[in-house]
């Protein structure tokens, strides 16, 4: 992949490699979303899944998303769990149930069903919508790839949907450390050539979403989690960012920064200062407004927009964004506030 200048020298890109910037860069986790008009346009029309696989939709909304709010960044429309598909799980997105896996794995035998993906053609839909939105998007805003991260797509084949404690994920893990190996070597393995197609196909910057990932302590997530989300990152082009956002344990963001990645997101669990001098201040970070100030009304989001940007303390190398996705009901005009405050706040 070739950086255009003016890909390197945007506000973004130098904020990844802790340079000082004009103002604060700004992009919002899943911004393209229920919460837009221009979004809902789309999605009314067709179902979830039919959107993500048809990449003119994908992009129309990856490229409205970016145009309304004003962001630095886009983020590729698309979900964590399609690449599940090839290898072999039957998924299924239910109304008002979110994903579901109707074949998860039950015993460390069933671990053979799983198939690592050797070619990524199956996934072609991504990376012709990423064709599409890099063709269209400023030449200064980048573009971001991403994907879960092995742990949290691990927990979605075995869990087979959400969980409260993640307890048949943690018993196969313990239970049988030879079929967690063998689970996430193939997913990691498959993770590697998506990831990078998504690089070659036109994204400047990846993003894994470990979102799960908190369920586990410090020991257990350096033992049977870090090697795998190493394995992923190390295996990314040396020019392209890597975000690796991890949620839920903020005892976690040593192990995090350790497993790599030139940002490391934080959710809205720890105070920002705290959490960037766990990671080392080195490192750039991204984050960290509690997704539920955007209720609130517009002189409350900029006080708790200014105290985000004032733990970061003027130290180039913040990315703002929310300490999660932006939620469905949220006021629209509230989340292009925020965008347009952060600027004026990040640049004095």
């Amino acid at each position: 992949m070739t950086l255009t200048p003016a890909l390197r020298t945007s506000r973004f890109f130098k904020a990844c490699r802790c340079e000082p910037v004009d103002t604060t860069p700004v992009w919002i986790m899943r911004q393209a979303g229920r919460y837009l008009p221009e979004y809902m346009a789309v999605r009314s029309k067709v179902k979830f899944i039919e959107l993500c696989k048809t990449p003119e939709l994908a992009a129309e909304v990856t490229l409205s998303a970016q145009r309304v709010l004003g962001v630095d960044a886009a983020i590729l429309f698309a979900d964590l769990l399609p690449i599940l598909e090839p290898m072999g799980l039957d998924l299924e997105y239910a109304a008002g149930e979110g994903p579901v896996i109707h074949n998860p794995l039950q015993t460390p035998a069933d671990v053979d069903r799983v198939r690592e993906l050797l070619t990524v053609d199956s996934l072609s839909y991504v990376f012709d919508a990423v064709r599409l939105i890099r063709r269209d998007l400023p030449s200064d805003i980048p573009l971001i790839g991403f994907a879960g991260a092995p742990f949290t797509l691990a927990s979605y084949v075995i869990e087979g949907s959400g969980s409260k404690n993640y307890a048949k994920t943690k018993m196969f893990m313990f239970r049988d450390p030879g079929a967690w190996r063998t689970l996430m070597e193939r997913l990691s393995g498959s993770l590697v050539r998506y990831l990078l197609a998504q690089i070659e196909a036109g994204c400047q910057v990846v993003q894994l979403f470990d979102s799960w990932a908190g369920c586990l302590s410090p020991g257990d997530y350096q033992k049977y989690v870090q090697p795998y989300t190493r394995q992923v990152i190390s295996a990314m082009p040396s020019e392209v960012p890597v975000i690796n956002f991890l949620t839920g344990n903020p005892s976690l963001l040593p192990a995090c920064r350790d497993a790599g990645g030139d940002v490391i997101g934080l959710d809205w669990r720890v105070d920002l200062r705290h959490g960037w001098a766990a990671v080392g201040h080195q490192r750039a970070v991204q984050g960290n407004l509690d997704p539920v100030t955007l209720y609130g009304d517009l002189p409350f989001i900029r006080q708790r927009a200014s105290e985000v940007l004032a733990a970061a303390e003027g130290r180039p190398g913040h990315i703002f964004n929310l300490g999660h996705g932006v939620t469905p009901d949220v006021p629209h005009a509230h989340v292009k506030a925020l965008v347009q405050m952060v600027h004026e706040l990040g640049a004095r």
